[in-house]
């Protein structure tokens, strides 16, 4: 069997600078905004000629903290509790052969940087900052949705939970990223499998930590810390 190598083209500049509370789908917050870099090689403002006429884009990217060299046919996906095992390939888990990742995500604009070059500001992004991203492509809506489609076992994003902030709290939040922030709590940044109504977890977002609990369908956000 033959092997090749690929490289990045770019990586993402996104305000997960950990694996944590990034949502588990792209588009699901589309509030939160990322920045596509390209690496040196790739640029070009020609690469990126037409690119505006698209209103999303395909990011085929790297599960680069979730790299496993043995290659295990089953895998135990959150959504079903951790406990029940599934193919590989009929989930989206990272611990995947090639660890890749598929993405789409909406172009919010092409934006000119005096050291980076010509960069793609994108909303909906499920990156964490710095993946290596392969390749982009333009969604085609006529081609890549299917409105008919089967979810399997994940049919849906599941119920948002309602999300409240301590006194004070949400006012060391910049304004421009708190509906992001609310986003991404709402959709529940706890393992599928955990539901501790006295734990406190730590969420990395931007420049801060954010630390919360969830009892019954309420998300309260406890502290908003500098880091």
């Amino acid at each position: 069997m033959s092997e090749h190598t690929i490289r990045p083209v770019a990586h993402i500049e996104s305000d997960f600078p950990g694996k944590f509370g990034i949502p588990r789908q792209a588009g699901i917050v589309d509030e939160l905004r990322a920045r596509v870099v390209f690496e040196p090689p790739y640029r070009d403002s020609e690469a990126l000629r037409g690119i505006e006429g698209f209103s999303h884009l395909w990011l085929i990217w790297q599960f680069s903290e979730s790299v496993c060299e043995d290659f295990s046919p089953t895998v135990r996906p959150p959504r079903l509790g951790g406990n029940v095992r599934m193919g590989v390939f009929a989930t989206r888990s990272p611990f995947r052969p090639n660890a890749l990742g598929l993405s789409c995500v909406r172009l919010v604009g092409v934006e000119k940087d005096g050291k980076k070059g010509m960069t793609l500001l994108v909303a909906g992004a499920d990156l964490m900052d710095g993946t290596p991203i392969y390749d982009i492509k333009p969604y085609l809506p006529y081609a890549d949705a299917h409105p008919e489609a089967a979810g399997g076992f994940a049919p849906d994003p599941g119920a948002a939970l309602e999300v409240s902030f301590a006194a004070g709290q949400e006012e060391k939040i910049p304004p421009e990223k708190r509906a992001a922030l609310r986003g991404v709590l709402a959709n529940d940044p706890r393992p599928r499998y955990q539901n501790d109504p006295a734990r406190v977890y730590a969420m990395s977002f931007s420049h801060f930590t954010v630390r919360f609990r969830v009892e019954g369908d309420t998300l309260t956000v406890t502290e908003v810390a500098q880091e």
